[in-house]
């Protein structure tokens, strides 16, 4: 059975929905970063990073949450499986490309207007991060004005590699209403019932759900 190590408070939420989408039965162990429990000499043998998530699947083991949902798009599919050798390129691509331009930005604009703690944040980073943010939800808006998902009419990992991280905009109350075509595809996404199942029915992430993806532990480590 695939096993899966990481809280949902994490980025391995972004692996537990591929699983529920691919219909694979499943051992989920929700370790805490913040407890240390990742940095034990059991776990570092399974990902010497010490992070999440990590993924094991008989004798191969994996880490990097989008890595880890392309094997199981390609090897488990459940309707992530890209349709030809092509899309699967394009699939590796837009992961790539919102874990260059896009995580690190969601990732400081969540921190400063609903983790960190009120005396703890900044806003004038949150604003900065939010400027940034403008360029490539602009490229995906503009992508999605001809299709309903990433590779077409037809979801699939690509949409749940980078919508995880977009799918924190509404929690913080972005205004996306020059981005409608970027809205709906978030509002499809999260209206998932794979993704709910993660969240707990919830039609997208709320405000205190969940830790933000990679949000550094005060305590040391990463919680992403």
């Amino acid at each position: 059975m695939i096993r899966l190590y990481g809280s949902r408070h994490s980025t391995a939420a972004r692996c537990l929905w591929a699983l529920e989408e691919a219909g694979v039965e499943y051992e989920h162990v929700a370790l805490d970063v913040r407890r240390g429990e990742t940095r034990s000499r059991e776990y570092l043998a399974i990902n010497p990073n010490g992070r999440v998530p990590a993924l094991l699947d008989g004798e191969l083991t994996l880490f990097e949450s989008m890595a880890i949902n392309l094997y199981l798009a390609r090897h488990y599919d459940g309707g992530l499986k890209p349709v030809t050798p092509g899309d699967l390129d394009l699939a590796i691509m837009w992961s790539f490309w919102a874990a260059n331009e896009v995580e690190a930005l969601v990732r400081q604009l969540v921190r400063n207007r609903l983790y960190l703690p009120p005396d703890e944040r900044s806003e004038a980073t949150a604003r900065r991060a939010e400027q940034l943010l403008e360029a490539p939800i602009a490229i995906l808006d503009a992508h999605l004005a001809e299709r309903a998902y990433l590779l077409g009419d037809r979801f699939s990992v690509a949409d749940v590699n980078v919508g995880h991280g977009f799918l924190w905009l509404p929690a913080v109350d972005l205004d996306l209403s020059c981005w409608p075509r970027l809205a709906d595809w978030i509002e499809r996404c999260g209206a998932r019932p794979a993704h709910r199942r993660v969240h707990g029915g919830s039609r997208g992430v709320q405000a205190g759900d969940r830790i933000p993806p990679g949000t550094p532990d005060p305590r040391g480590g990463s919680l992403g």
